[in-house]
């Protein structure tokens, strides 16, 4: 007898949620249609989203009629109903319930970042953490959402905590097939969120993750993101590129990526500068080991000095760097003529009496060789590529002018190389006039 009472209880119960169900269905509906989008009172939604009765199929609906209804400025409705939504989370943990429950977290992060309401900013965290792919359970689809919310909702002080699951990701490529294909789909919302955040914590994660395993779609979402991020730091990045540059954990590839990179970007050209001069260091700081390697590092010390040339000198600490570059060029195996030739244009445009100084070494060096030995077409052309340098830096050096004086006059050259030097006296001459 008690049994059935309790049974009939139930029933009756169950057709009153159910009715009252159904009328809250049609009351939003009907509120969604006729209320202004601009300044509703969502205290209704609020409290009928919080009684504690609400199921989460409840919630559900809830969600979707508010979002229906376009309104803005809501973002304390989606503030609350993520506190309710954890605090219940545990009451929902069946397999039945789980659509409904991915669906209610869909709908609450879509709100939050629509309304980008940073106050939630801790709640979002611990979604990510329930939804994390390390959990078995969990396809990464919702946590791809939360890691989204996160940038969009300005949540700063999280963007550390966003780089080290980045780095985290970057460093996992042998992990087995099921958890590579989960990180392959949250990578690209760790790049967003991040991209979104712009703080320079995120730029190392993301210039690994350009460089990293991830298939090529991919990686160049992630290099699109470092740009704008990158863009967005001003002088700031030149110090994390140049850290990148001169880890010596770093191989040769990851340096010489992270310069190219830097090019990319619009930071203010001291900083490329200075970057160049940490690339052009690097570039002999690694020894290579095979032609690979060996030809990376030439390009990277290449493009460092082409960058110094057009941009100019940031330190001083580049000329020794430079005079390396130009005496290995000349001595070492076979004269590597085009280097040199950059290395004096780089001087040249200098315009600094350090790029004087240096070049006056260098036609030194060449006199030396022409009364001695050896000498051949290698060094005239090079005599030929540093005296007209020299003039157009309209020096007053008076070691370089003597210097001049000395070859155009010795007989140990012939009558046109005396007129190089001759020619360069003329032109220095008139500028010290």
């Amino acid at each position: 007898m008690i049994f059935s009472a309790l049974v009939n209880f139930e029933i009756w119960h169950y057709i009153i949620v159910m009715k009252r169900s159904y009328l809250f269905i049609v009351v939003l509906l009907l509120s969604g249609m006729t209320v202004s989008a601009q300044g509703v009172d969502v205290s209704f939604y609020t409290e009928e989203f919080s009684r504690s009765e609400t199921t989460v199929d409840g919630m559900v609906d809830i969600l979707k009629a508010v979002k229906e209804g376009n309104f803005t400025g809501i973002g304390e409705f989606y503030d609350n109903a993520i506190k309710v939504y954890i605090h219940r989370l545990q009451n929902h943990t069946s397999n039945q319930d789980r659509v409904a429950v991915e669906e209610a977290a869909r709908l609450i992060l879509r709100g939050l970042a629509a309304e980008k309401h940073t106050a939630s900013a801790p709640y979002v965290w611990q979604l990510i953490q329930y939804f994390d792919i390390a959990n078995q359970l969990n396809d990464g689809y919702i946590m791809y959402e939360a890691i989204v919310a996160m940038g969009e909702i300005g949540a700063k002080n999280y963007a550390s905590h966003l780089a080290i699951y980045l780095e985290n990701y970057n460093e996992r490529s042998n992990a087995d097939l099921n958890f590579r294909s989960k990180m392959h789909l949250v990578m690209p919302s760790l790049v967003t969120a991040l991209e979104t955040l712009g703080d320079p914590v995120g730029v190392r994660p993301v210039f690994f993750a350009s460089i990293g395993w991830y298939d090529s779609d991919r990686r160049e979402i992630a290099a699109k993101a470092l740009i704008n991020i990158m863009n967005g730091l001003g002088e700031v990045i030149g110090h994390i590129i140049g850290d990148i540059i001169t880890d010596h954990y770093n191989g040769p590839n990851v340096k010489y990526a992270a310069w190219l990179q830097l090019l990319q970007t619009q930071s203010p050209n001291e900083t490329k500068a200075r970057v160049a001069i940490s690339a052009l260091e690097a570039s002999y700081s690694f020894v290579g080991t095979s032609r690979e390697t060996i030809n990376i590092l030439k390009d990277m010390r290449t493009s460092a000095i082409n960058t110094i040339r057009e941009l100019g000198v940031a330190d001083d600490s580049v000329y020794p760097f430079l005079e390396r570059t130009y005496r290995e060029a000349f001595e070492t195996g076979s004269t590597d003529m085009e280097t040199i030739v950059l290395v004096i244009r780089t001087l040249t445009a200098a315009k600094s009496d350090e790029g004087v100084n240096l070049m006056t070494e260098f036609l030194r060096g060449l006199h030396s060789r022409r009364r001695s030995g050896p000498w051949g077409n290698i060094e005239r052309d090079i005599m030929n590529i540093i005296i007209p340098a020299l003039a157009s830096t309209e020096t007053q050096s008076q070691t370089t002018i003597q210097l001049l004086t000395v070859i155009s006059r010795s007989s140990l050259y012939t009558g046109v190389e005396q007129s190089w030097a001759r020619s360069a006296l003329t032109r220095l001459n008139a500028a010290g006039r």
